[in-house]
């Protein structure tokens, strides 16, 4: 089902022939004249226009959101996973780009991977035989760490990471693009991209202009109507759909009020393009692949993802909404780090993973930072990786290890003793002379705790590396393990990290931890990237995994058994899914692993030993 609402906005006089015009004009036409009228051909019929610059036919609903984008001057397009966002957007910025010669685009979003694929998908139109025409338009490509930039005659197209808010506030752009405007820090938003909005295109000739109409209307010889109307800077949006919670949704009724309501005078034209999976032509989707999603994502994520569809909250045990409250802010701090600061302390945990299949469960580590005296932590680092060898999972802990203070280190005791013995007999870990030591005190029993805290603190040596918890996953333990995270995310005890943006972000990616050596990714073609490069990655990857966290957290429920046995996991039609791309939840088990570890080593820190006193008495047996 479609609908068109055309809204309460005033209508903008075109500035261009109709059709219908052009049919009409009779007769020889000169050159000059001829092109003028062809330019307005093309700007009138985006999809001819299109075919003929780059050989690509057009979906119907593609020739109406570039129709928006070229005609709005603020787009919002809600889309559907995997239908043509980044691929639409890029023929829209070339064809922007060579009809509105001197505009300057910027590409933004979450991640500079995120928007060079834009980028990319412009050069891979171009690079196909019928794109010839379009191949002759770009000029100049040159691409630099942290800035690709594309050269169509006069107007230039650039792509650049979204971490260095300082360095985008030196830049004018006409146009801005943002892909996956539900990441993009609300701050940016309001404090760098809006203004960006305000610098508009050849100011003193649009002062000339103004001030000979003003003497034409002054001798009657035009009305105040008549006034020619310069086109304003354009912010292309792009996003799949959010919860209602998010600044996303706040925006989408911000433009949507603005669209429908009548006492708007405004004069900046708004356009908003919602696109379900199920509006797109029959061609452009597989199938499989929608059953597929329906299989793997809970009804309320394949509403957001390929639906289009707004939602209040996470239907999991834990609500994600209480986690975007447990957030910091952007640009506050901590935000995510690459080498920890020597003056804070850490807590390490590891839920490990022995299989070098893609389609294996994680191997991950979480890296919080605590605060002793407010007794909170903070998610500050985040590793995730299927299908690598052990090897470079023992290289990734070591650099953790070297780079982070750390005092405490939590393993699932399901892997964790291999896992530790395997980095002890590594030549790496002897190489830097690190001999990891277990604790031989278990927190079993709750009746036992006072006891038991006193037994760790009296064994614990950092110097000696004696400080790994090798955590046994009971039934008793899970439940209140999971308890305890839900708790303090309601009462705002564990956080996580905000995006390393500005100076934190410049900072962060001049640090030096051997990143040639490190693989962070699967996803990421690391291996041709100089060390820059690979460093601004590797900031923005810290961010998504943090995110990844906050999903899987999101997805779990809690059932119980017959017997009474309360399960945490993932629904059930997720945990069917097998593949490389299959729903996970170590993320979240290794987060469980260290908040209960940073507990425990709140506790042992407040423990002192006249608080332990003896319960036993001797008593005479006759």
């Amino acid at each position: 089902m479609c609908a068109w609402e055309t809204g309460n906005q005033a209508l903008r006089k075109s500035r261009l022939i109709s059709n219908e015009e052009l049919a009409k004009i009779p007769g020889y036409l000169e050159e000059r004249e001829a092109k003028l009228l062809f330019y307005q051909f093309l700007r009138n019929n985006t999809t001819f226009a299109t075919d003929l610059i780059t050989g690509v036919k057009l979906f119907p609903f593609q020739h109406m959101a570039i129709k928006g984008m070229l005609e709005s001057d603020y787009f919002l397009g809600v889309w559907s996973r995997g239908m043509s966002k980044s691929y639409t957007t890029g023929i829209y910025a070339v064809l922007d780009a060579i009809l509105n010669q001197g505009v300057e685009t910027g590409i933004l979003s979450r991640s500079f991977r995120q928007s060079k694929m834009i980028f990319k998908k412009i050069e891979d139109i171009a690079a196909k035989p019928e794109a010839y025409l379009l191949k002759q338009c770009i000029t100049k490509v040159s691409k630099s760490n942290d800035e690709w930039i594309m050269e169509i005659g006069k107007s230039r197209i650039r792509a650049l990471p979204l971490g260095d808010g300082e360095k985008l506030r030196g830049f004018r752009f006409h146009r801005i693009i943002i892909d996956e405007f539900l990441l993009m820090p609300e701050r940016i938003y309001n404090e760098v991209i809006v203004p960006f909005l305000s610098v508009v295109q050849n100011p003193t000739q649009r002062e000339e202009l103004y001030n000979l109409e003003t003497q034409l209307i002054a001798k009657g010889e035009m009305n105040e109507d008549d006034r020619y109307i310069w086109p304003n800077n354009k912010l292309i949006a792009l996003s799949s759909a959010s919860f209602k919670f998010e600044y996303l949704y706040k925006l989408y009724e911000q433009y949507e009020n603005l669209i429908f309501n009548p006492k708007n005078k405004e004069k900046t034209k708004r356009c908003i393009m919602q696109f379900s999976y199920d509006c797109a032509p029959l061609q452009l989707y597989d199938q499989n692949l929608i059953n597929q999603a329906k299989a793997t994502m809970s009804e309320s994520q394949f509403l957001r993802e390929f639906g289009a569809q707004f939602s209040d909250d996470s239907s999991g045990y834990f609500k994600i909404s209480k986690m975007a409250l447990c957030t910091v802010p952007d640009g506050e701090q901590p935000s995510v780090e690459v080498v920890g600061n020597p003056e804070d302390e850490y807590i390490f945990s590891v839920d490990p993973s022995w299989s070098e299949t893609e389609s294996s469960d994680d191997f991950a580590i979480q890296v919080l930072k605590i605060n002793k005296e407010k007794q909170i932590c903070t998610l500050v680092h985040s590793y995730a990786l299927s299908g690598s060898s052990l090897k470079d999972h023992i290289k990734y802990f070591l650099y953790l290890l070297q780079n982070f203070n750390v005092v405490g280190i939590c393993m699932d005791y399901n892997g964790g003793v291999q896992f530790m013995n395997s980095c002890n007999e590594s030549e790496l870990f002897k190489d830097a002379k690190i001999n990891l030591k277990p604790m031989v005190t278990e927190f079993e029993r709750s009746e036992e705790y006072a006891q038991n805290l006193y037994s760790a603190k009296s064994e614990y040596n950092k110097t000696d590396y004696k400080y790994v918890f090798l955590r046994k996953p009971t039934s008793t333990w899970i439940r209140q393990a999971n308890e305890l995270l839900q708790a303090n995310f309601d009462h705002r005890r564990t956080y996580f990290a905000s995006r390393a943006i500005d100076d934190n972000f410049r900072s962060q990616t001049k640090k030096h931890i051997g990143i040639t050596d490190l693989k962070f990714s699967n996803a990421l073609d690391t291996e041709k990237e100089n060390e820059e490069a690979k460093m601004i990655d590797f900031v923005e990857h810290l961010s998504d995994m943090i995110m990844l966290t906050k999903t899987e957290c999101a997805l779990i429920q809690i059932t119980t058994s017959a017997q009474g046995m309360q399960n945490f996991d993932l629904p059930p039609n997720l945990k069917r899914k097998s593949g490389p791309d299959k729903p996970r939840k170590d993320s979240y088990s290794a987060l469980v692993l260290g908040n209960w570890l940073c507990k425990i080593y709140f506790d042992m820190y407040n423990t002192h030993v006249e608080d332990i006193t003896e319960t036993f008495e001797p008593m005479f047996i006759a």
